[in-house]
C-alpha cells in the first residue's frame, strides 16, 4: 500500500477478491435500481423553477445524463485499478494523503449522508401527507418520524434479501411509469405556457439547476465500483455503464417531458409534490394516493441504504482514527454499529429541525450538502490524474475513455458546480453551518494528530 494511502478498518484486509460472476444485465438492473429514487419525484418542480423555461429544462435532464457517464467511467478506472471497501476514501488517501481522506470521512459523517438522510425524509415526509394529512407540520411530523423509526429497526438489526431491493426497484420503476401515462393522458389539458427556448437562465442559475438534476442522478459513483465483477472483463464494463445511465437518463427525460405535457411549465413550477399532483388530475384522489405510497416506498428504501452506508462510515472513521474511537464500536449480538447509528440519527434529527424552519426543507438540505460533496467529488477526479503520473505502471484493467478528456470534463464541471452551489446558499444559513461543521472536522483532524493512528491490518 503506498504512503499516501488512508489507513482502513481491519476487516478490510480480509476482504475477498471480487469475482466475475455478476451478468451483464444483472449490472445493469443494479447500476438502474440505486441510481433512480425518490430525488425525480421531488426535483423535476426544482429545476423548473430555476430555469424558467421548459427547452433548457430538458437539455439540463439530457446533460446530466452526459456528465454522469463521464463520471461514472472516471470511477470504473479507480476502482478497477485500486479495489478497496474504502473506495473514495481510500482514492483520496492514495492520491491526497490521511488528511484530506480524513476530512472527507468527516463530511461524508457529518454533512454529506446525514443531508441526504434529511432531504429523503422530506420527500417522505411531503408525499405521505398527500396520504396522510397530519396537518400543517405534516411533513414535519412524518420526516422526524421516519428517521427515528429507522434508526431503531437498523440499530435492532435487519437483512435485507436481494430479492426485496429487486422488488422495492420494481415500484419505484412502476410510479414513474404511472407518471407518464398521467402526463400521455393529461397532454391535451395543460395551460399554453410551454414553449420551449423562450428565455435563457442565467449561467449561475443554470448551474443551480443541474445541482438538483445531479443530485438526482446520484448514485452512479458507487454503482461503478461492481465493474470488477462484470463477467465478460474489460470489454462488458463501458457497455453496462453506457447502456445504464441511457436507460436513466431516457427514463428521467420522459418523466419530464410527461410532466410538462400534464402539467404545463407553471403548475410544474407551483407544485411541492408534483408527481402526485399530475396523478391526481389524471385519476383522481385515488391515483394521488397510490402515487404517494409509491414514492414513500422509494424514499424509504433510499433513506435506509444512506443510513448503513453511513453508519459504517461513522464506524470506520472511528477505526482508523483512535482519538474518534467512540464511535468505532460494534454490537457483535445485533450485528450493528450502534453508536455510530445514534450519532447519525441526531445529526439528521438536527438538520430535518432546520429545514423545518425553512419554506422548503428539501430544497434547504441541498444547499447544505451540495457545497461540500462537489468540492470533494472534484477532488476525486482529480485523483485519477494524480495517480496515472505517481502510479504509472499500475495494471490498470479498465482505462476512460478520451483520456484526458473525460475526467477533465468531469472535474470542469464538479468544480463548477461546487461554485454555483456555494454562490448560490452564500446568503443562506445552510451553507455557514456545512462551513463550520468542515471547519470542526480541521479541529478535530488536528486533536487526531496527538493520538498515534492505527497501524494497517
Amino acid at each position: 500500500m503506498s504512503n499516501h494511502a488512508p489507513n482502513t478498518a481491519q476487516t478490510a484486509a480480509h476482504l475477498a477478491e471480487p469475482t466475475r460472476s455478476l451478468s451483464p444485465v444483472g449490472a445493469v438492473a443494479i447500476i438502474v435500481g440505486i441510481v433512480i429514487g425518490a430525488g425525480i419525484f421531488k426535483t423535476p418542480s426544482l429545476v423548473a423553477g430555476v430555469t424558467g423555461d421548459a427547452g433548457w429544462m430538458i437539455v439540463a435532464w439530457v446533460l446530466g445524463g452526459v456528465i454522469s457517464l463521464a463520471g461514472a467511467l472516471c470511477y470504473a478506472e479507480l476502482a478497477t485499478t485500486y479495489p478497496h471497501a474504502g473506495g473514495d476514501y481510500h482514492f483520496l488517501g492514495r492520491a491526497f494523503g490521511r488528511q484530506v481522506a480524513f476530512l472527507y470521512a468527516w463530511a461524508k459523517a457529518t454533512v454529506i449522508n446525514t443531508g441526504s438522510i434529511a432531504l429523503l425524509a422530506f420527500v417522505f415526509g411531503d408525499y405521505l401527507s398527500k396520504v396522510i394529512d397530519l396537518g400543517p407540520h405534516s411533513s414535519a411530523i412524518w420526516a422526524v418520524s421516519i428517521v427515528v423509526v429507522l434508526t431503531a429497526v437498523n440499530i435492532i438489526g435487519i437483512n435485507a434479501a436481494a430479492w426485496v431491493q429487486t422488488l422495492l426497484t420494481i415500484v419505484e420503476v412502476s410510479g414513474l411509469i404511472c407518471v407518464g401515462v398521467a402526463g400521455v393522458v393529461l397532454s391535451g389539458s395543460a395551460p399554453v405556457t410551454t414553449t420551449a427556448f423562450t428565455s435563457t437562465p442565467s449561467l449561475g442559475m443554470f448551474g443551480l439547476a443541474m445541482v438538483f438534476v445531479l443530485l438526482t442522478y446520484g448514485g452512479w459513483n458507487e454503482a461503478a465500483f461492481i465493474s470488477a465483477e462484470v463477467r465478460g472483463g474489460k470489454r462488458a464494463i463501458v457497455p453496462v455503464i453506457v447502456i445504464s445511465i441511457l436507460t436513466i437518463t431516457v427514463i428521467y427525460v420522459f418523466v419530464n417531458i410527461a410532466i410538462l405535457a400534464g402539467m404545463g411549465m407553471q403548475g410544474l413550477t407551483d407544485s411541492k409534490a408534483i408527481a402526485a399532483d399530475l396523478m391526481g388530475k389524471a385519476f383522481g384522489p385515488w391515483g394521488e394516493k397510490a402515487l404517494g405510497i409509491f414514492v414513500a416506498v422509494s424514499a424509504l428504501t433510499s433513506i435506509n441504504a444512506t443510513m448503513i452506508v453511513g453508519a459504517r462510515t461513522n464506524f470506520a472513521l472511528g477505526r482508523d482514527w483512535p482519538a474518534l474511537r467512540f464511535m468505532g464500536h460494534w454490537h457483535a449480538g445485533r450485528g450493528s454499529p450502534i453508536r455510530a447509528y445514534l450519532i447519525q440519527s441526531v445529526l439528521s434529527l438536527a438538520l430535518v429541525g432546520l429545514g423545518i424552519w425553512q419554506t422548503d426543507g428539501f430544497e434547504v438540505m441541498v444547499e447544505f450538502t451540495a457545497p461540500v460533496f462537489w468540492i470533494f467529488l472534484f477532488l476525486v477526479g482529480m485523483s485519477l490524474f494524480v495517480m496515472r503520473v505517481r502510479d504509472p505502471n499500475a495494471e490498470r484493467p479498465f482505462r476512460v475513455p478520451l483520456y484526458p478528456l473525460t475526467p477533465a470534463v468531469f472535474c470542469v464541471t464538479c468544480a463548477y458546480l461546487a461554485y454555483s452551489s456555494i454562490t448560490y446558499a452564500a446568503s443562506k444559513n445552510a451553507v455557514h453551518i456545512s462551513l463550520l461543521v468542515m471547519a470542526v472536522g480541521v479541529v478535530a483532524l488536528l486533536l487526531t494528530h496527538r493520538v498515534k493512528p492505527s497501524k494497517p491490518a
